[in-house]
């Protein structure tokens, strides 16, 4: 897959004028989202990222396609879980609903650098040490144990150690101001509850990226596919955010699915290594790798929707890697 200079620039100065669309639109001035304009922008972003899907299937052939919209697929799934940790911040940091937007605005912002850097950084590994693979699969295939494991319970955001050691070390106030993140009082400088937030989401981020990565070369191995997916995928996190917020508590077993779908992209990794080493062992095709993907996602879903129906007071979790009940309650 040959990208030219032309298009990688058409491309970032697409995906910047879009955050810039947002920045002057939508969350220009804080206020409360509604569902119509939650279905609006979600409905904006996928149509535009299906548009520029159809477009590399077109353009690039219909493998470079069946990649895209497969990595597109495990990003976008995986933003989902993100939503869960961001829901779980802003209410134990008690953030008013008029901020959310903002700080949700802040977070995919520093999600785009954090993925961006991390996309060079395994590009160039992978094309320097193909053993790459197997230390990315290891990666997915650990996390997903230990989402299995654990995808019935929530992540505390105070064991942050960012911020817990910025609660010891810098002077807090305990109210907010607007969307400040440092205020004066009497010559004095203290840090607002929006510093904690913005802190929590953005080593929520980093840690997302370390897991998200390596899953979307584990379909397709194109940076400029990578890149595209995730920055696609993230544009329209914040929308997704309003569109399901009252969902999100009904997607029961969307955790346990992510938990199996970053095993499988983690031992699909690990054959593609194989297969380059022993030729003789055959590689996972793209389209199964997009099949299996979306029947977990559609069967996660739909054993979540029929859960919450059957046990309505039954709710969803964001999952975590590490931790027990036990040592939470």
């Amino acid at each position: 897959m040959q990208v030219s200079l032309l298009i990688w620039s058409i491309t970032i100065a697409l995906i910047l004028g879009l955050i810039l669309l947002d920045l002057v639109t939508a969350s220009r001035k804080p206020h409360d989202v509604k569902f119509k304009e939650a279905i609006a922008w979600t409905s904006f972003y996928v149509g535009l990222s299906i548009a520029f899907g159809i477009w590399v299937w077109s353009y690039f052939g219909a493998t470079s396609g069946t990649e895209f919209f497969a990595a597109y697929l495990v990003e976008y799934s995986l933003s989902i879980d993100n939503l869960f940790i961001f829901v779980i911040i802003l209410a134990q940091f008690a953030v008013p609903s008029t901020y959310h937007q903002k700080v949700l605005l802040i977070g995919v912002l520093l999600a785009l650098v954090f993925r961006a850097v991390f996309i060079a950084i395994g590009a160039a590994a992978l094309a320097s040490f193909s053993f790459t693979f197997v230390i990315f699969g290891a990666i997915l295939i650990w996390t997903g144990i230990g989402l299995f494991k654990h995808w019935d319970e929530d992540p505390e955001p105070n064991d942050n150690l960012l911020v817990r050691t910025i609660r010891s070390r810098v002077a807090l106030v305990d109210e907010f101001h607007g969307t400040k993140l440092f205020i004066k009082l009497n010559g004095k400088r203290f840090a607002t509850p929006m510093f904690l937030v913005i802190v929590a989401i953005a080593s929520t981020d980093l840690l997302f990226a370390l897991d998200s990565i390596p899953a979307t070369f584990g379909v397709t191995s194109e940076t400029f596919l990578v890149f595209t997916a995730n920055a696609f995928a993230l544009l329209g996190l914040r929308a997704l955010y309003f569109l399901l917020k009252g969902l999100l508590d009904k997607l029961i077993y969307l955790s346990l699915g992510l938990s199996f779908i970053l095993m499988f992209i983690g031992a699909k990794l690990v054959v593609t290594y194989l297969h380059e080493v022993y030729a003789e062992v055959p590689k996972i095709p793209t389209v199964v790798s997009l099949a299996v993907i979306a029947s977990i996602l559609v069967v996660s879903t739909v054993a979540s929707l029929l859960k919450s129906k059957n046990d309505p007071n039954t709710k969803a979790h964001a999952g975590r890697i590490t931790g027990d009940k036990e040592e939470n309650q």
